[in-house]
């Protein structure tokens, strides 16, 4: 079984490679708030890439270390923005970015 899951890992992870100019150019207006909501803050920047639905905010606030007002005021824009899932415990973005869509120069991709 476990070598069954990792097989399915390692399609979903090529298939997300091939996809990804696909989703960038379909998501690119979501995309662009993303990166506008988060701008150079390293700690939102994570913050934002840990919010996959298997964490709760105090979670992702412990693990990222982000200040919990700051955790907050996130939580609330991507609300806004309406790139978060409704559930009010464990947020999960709308939409999906690769692990590097926020890089060092504060220059986003995609």
């Amino acid at each position: 079984m476990d070598e069954q899951a990792e097989l399915l890992r390692e399609i979903r992870d090529l298939l997300r490679v091939i996809a990804e100019p696909a989703l960038a150019k379909r998501d690119s207006k979501l995309r662009a708030s993303l990166a506008e909501i988060v701008g150079k803050s390293k700690s939102k920047a994570k913050a934002v890439l840990s919010m996959d639905g298997s964490r709760s905010q105090s979670t992702i606030y412990k693990e990222c270390e982000i200040d919990q007002g700051d955790l907050s005021r996130l939580v609330k824009s991507l609300r806004a923005k309406s790139l978060l899932l409704d559930d009010d415990k464990n947020p999960r973005l709308v939409i999906t970015v690769p692990p590097n869509f926020f890089d060092s120069t504060g220059k986003q991709n995609g």
